[in-house]
């Protein structure tokens, strides 16, 4: 589940904002302590930031240039200011996007995932669990520093099960994932190939595990 901090300081959209992006799946912290911004954006891996810009204390900003310096994450700037001088500064300033209010949270929706996707393209990770990291141009798991190398039957596997994150995902899905075209994978090869993928969660002692739902296919959790 990607990790979105809201720094904004009107209550009633923070709140508005939060039980939104909770409906799509998305783990949202909000800040309400605006003396120690800085302190609660590098004390917690992030997988994007909704930055407001008229913010107590100092603006917006002043937040994005101190984010710039030591951190990755990607920012959307989300303020009432529509100046176009503003949104070029803030692009200047290593913003990802700009979204002036008032905004639908439909439009809030589709520039996040937007933007989550040209990130995990860059970085060549598709998904993250429970901070694990499966990472395509090289068919690994990252688990902190350790890399962990897949067959492809394995990446396949994981990459369905990532993105489905707390989902049952049948047998026949796994299958499809499996079709090569010079090669079918039948039911008796799937459950070897769940076996070895468990296997290497055990070897490895990754927070990962698949369920078994008889009769149905498994669930990753």
């Amino acid at each position: 589940m990607k990790k979105i901090l809201i720094i904004e300081d009107d209550a009633l959209l923070k709140k508005y904002m939060k039980e939104y992006l909770n409906a799509y799946d998305y783990d949202i912290s909000t800040v309400e302590d605006f003396d120690n911004i800085e302190k609660i954006v590098m004390n917690e891996v992030y997988d994007l930031i909704l930055l407001d810009i008229n913010l107590p204390k100092f603006d917006g900003f002043y937040f994005l240039k101190l984010i710039r310096k030591k951190l990755n994450v990607p920012v959307i700037i989300v303020s009432a200011r529509s100046e176009e001088g503003e949104q070029i500064r803030g692009m200047d300033l290593g913003a990802d996007d700009y979204i002036t209010k008032p905004f639908s949270m439909g439009i809030l929706l589709a520039k996040i995932n937007a933007v989550l996707r040209r990130t995990e393209k860059s970085t060549g990770i598709i998904s993250e669990v429970n901070d694990i990291k499966l990472v395509y141009s090289n068919m690994e798991l990252n688990d902190g520093d350790r890399v962990i190398s897949l067959t492809k039957n394995e990446f396949n596997i994981l990459k369905i099960f990532f993105e489905n994150y707390r989902r049952v995902i049948t047998r026949e899905q796994l299958l499809n994932e499996l079709w090569d075209e010079d090669e079918f994978v039948d039911d008796n090869t799937l459950t070897v190939n769940i076996t070895r993928v468990k296997k290497l969660i055990k070897n490895n002692n990754l927070n990962l595990n698949i369920e078994t739902k008889r009769g149905i296919g498994y669930v990753l959790c």
